[in-house]
């Protein structure tokens, strides 16, 4: 059998664009996606494709078909970032993370992209020192966050996509390896 797939939901369960995991697995279901579960409500669900399960998969295909089916179920977009297990096993694995001491103020984060990150320079600091990219991978962004207070004042995801021109969706890191071990473990939350 196939590895899962983890597509993760960008700004669901917040602002009020509520998403039902129920839901959005019933969504997922009805695109033949197999073997589906979420982990957590921020928007994270695991599946296989349907079929031949070591066939390549059509990835922008896929991502399209999921969007157009969350908008029509739902009734607000949302984007999606699809990557495989392994693919985020090895993001983990690359993050440039080692040293840095966790406290109130400072947390990390992984962000995925819309798109492939080609030709940025690292590391890239926002102008108010409230975050910054230490490096990425072909679809991932390694983001320290500086938290004044423990707290986090505005959305420094979106100063980066406004920055970069790209869609993003962030998890802490913390959260990602979680992510990880559920779809691995057929953890269902």
């Amino acid at each position: 059998m196939a590895e899962p797939y983890i597509a993760f939901l960008r700004a669901v369960n917040v602002g009020g664009r509520k998403a039902p995991m129920a839901t959005v697995r019933e969504l997922f279901a009805g695109l033949g996606l197999e073997d589906v579960r979420s982990y957590i409500a921020s928007g994270n669900v695991f599946f296989r494709p349907p079929g031949d399960n070591d066939a390549p998969v059509d990835r922008p295909a896929l991502t399209s078909a999921i969007e157009a089916r969350l908008a029509e179920g739902l009734g607000f977009e949302v984007p999606v970032m699809v990557r495989t297990a392994s693919e985020l096993e090895s993001a983990l694995a690359a993050a440039p993370f080692d040293g840095i001491e966790l406290t109130p103020e400072i947390r990390l984060s992984l962000a995925f992209s819309s798109e492939r990150l080609t030709g940025l320079q690292f590391p890239m600091r926002s102008p108010k020192g409230d975050w910054e990219v230490l490096g990425a991978t072909r679809g991932e962004l390694f983001v320290v966050l500086h938290l004044p207070d423990g707290r986090m004042h505005g959305n420094p995801m979106a100063a980066i996509e406004k920055t970069l021109g790209l869609k993003l969706t962030a998890r802490f890191f913390h959260t990602s390896a979680k992510i990880l071990a559920a779809a691995r473990e057929g953890a269902t939350r």
